[in-house]
């Protein structure tokens, strides 16, 4: 079965605590869903200049934040791996020629097992995760994307995890967003609903607000739109199917890209 693509955002840890709009979306998102072969998450946290690819045949949860509730670091994301799928990942790695280095035993950074709790609860179904590399050019990225785009046909769900407004520096006190987060996000709405590649590949000098958007040291959170897009470049059509903020300058949002 054909699997469509997301880009997710995964906002901040305290997420898996929250029930809210966004959170019951993601629950029934994953209800909605048919049944993934496996799900490949491209994450923000896991950013390298060379292509990684997890091949573990458990995943545990890294807990890869700091002074957040007790609790949290007690939860856990056991999701399974599985040889074929992180096979099928690297022949197509191979196939492109890309170079990639097979990963065991990093876990699920919460960019990943944060949504995919929400998702996919019982942790049942086969993960792989791919870093990102936050320096190349997003043609790059998107190219890689579309080297993979072939194991949407064989059931593999995939998930590009970040965030298209993320800047730590400048949170808010309440959720209401910032005009110019705002701003940005419809900007980049606009040119994903129509697929304008070459605007959306040039958002840094285009964009308005980008440099308050995606800063400079915060790019890994907005890349992985573009991996998923290229696992999505035959179909070209994408669809906001959420949009919220926290702390008035992290943009939760979820497009459906296929």
């Amino acid at each position: 079965m054909r699997m469509p693509a997301f880009f997710i955002a995964h906002g901040s840890p305290t997420l898996i605590m929250e029930n809210n709009d966004y959170t019951r979306f993601l629950e029934q998102l994953g209800r909605d869903l048919p049944r993934p072969r496996g799900i490949a998450v491209f994450s923000a946290h896991w950013d390298s200049p060379e292509q990684l690819v997890s091949v573990d045949e458990k995943h545990t949860a890294l807990h890869d934040f700091y002074g957040f509730p007790e609790e949290m670091y007690r939860l856990h994301y056991d999701a399974p791996g599985d040889a074929a799928l992180n096979r099928a990942v690297c022949d197509r790695l191979d196939a492109g020629q890309l170079p990639y280095q097979p990963v065991l035993g990093r876990g699920l950074d919460h960019g990943i097992w944060v949504i995919l709790s929400k998702m996919f609860p019982e942790a049942e179904i086969p993960v792989v995760a791919l870093s990102v590399d936050s320096m190349r050019q997003p043609r790059e990225q998107y190219g890689i994307g579309e080297l993979l785009a072939p194991l949407r046909e064989e059931g593999v769900l995939f998930i590009g995890s970040g965030g298209m407004v993320h800047n730590l520096r400048l949170l808010g006190e309440e959720d209401r967003p910032a005009d110019w987060a705002v701003a940005f996000d419809e900007w980049i709405a606009e040119r994903l609903e129509s697929w304008d590649t070459p605007a959306l590949f040039d958002y840094a000098a285009r964009a308005p607000h980008a440099r308050e958007a995606v800063p400079s040291y915060g790019r890994e959170h907005f890349v992985p739109l573009f991996y998923a897009m290229g696992t999505a470049a035959d179909g070209r059509r994408a669809r906001r199917m959420i949009q919220a903020y926290q702390y008035g300058t992290l943009s939760l949002n979820c497009w459906m890209l296929d």
